[in-house]
């Protein structure tokens, strides 16, 4: 599987290109991991730059700017070229981020006390006590929750980032 690993642009040419229905990760021959959408001016543009390529797998971020994606992400699910492919949400699961819709004003390191340790190279981002009420609360199991968004606009899984949590809360 060829990897595209940018945040930021769409390459010219997708490696191992082809028609083929993508319906699981193990049918992939290449992907697009574009979760920042700071080039596009609105969620449309966004979407029609990513629907005219012939990726496998869209990796992507649920928000453009601050408004999450819903029904356009259908747009998305078959390439130029006519075949089925999976789009994934971008999903940070060990920190908290400053930007998201969840942020409250004022929240900074042990304020709420879930808030763990700042995130070294990313001043907009605080590791979390990921097992705590609160932090799960805005992940999971409620209508407001990121996962539910995810599922509302119509995903079709979740990649999750900063899994490994648990080792610079504990073993830095």
């Amino acid at each position: 599987s060829q990897i595209n690993y940018d945040y930021l642009y769409i390459p010219d040419s997708v490696i191992n290109e082809n028609t083929n229905d993508i319906t699981q990760l193990s049918d992939a021959q290449n992907y697009l991991y574009l979760i920042n959408t700071d080039n596009y001016t609105s969620k449309q543009d966004f979407i029609q730059a990513v629907a005219a390529t012939n990726f496998d797998v869209i990796i992507m971020d649920l928000f453009f700017n601050e408004t999450a994606f819903s029904a356009e992400i259908n747009q998305l699910k078959t390439k130029a070229n006519g075949g089925k492919r999976l789009v994934i949400s971008y999903m940070n699961i060990g920190s908290a981020e400053k930007y998201r819709y969840y942020w409250h004003n004022g929240w900074r390191v042990g304020h709420p006390s879930w808030l763990k340790k700042k995130y070294d190279g990313y001043d907009d981002e605080i590791w979390v006590k990921f097992w705590k009420k609160e932090w799960t609360d805005i992940i999971y199991g409620n209508a407001n929750s990121y996962t539910k968004k995810v599922i509302l606009a119509g995903f079709d899984g979740v990649y999750l980032d900063n899994v490994e949590a648990y080792y610079f809360l504990y073993f830095e």
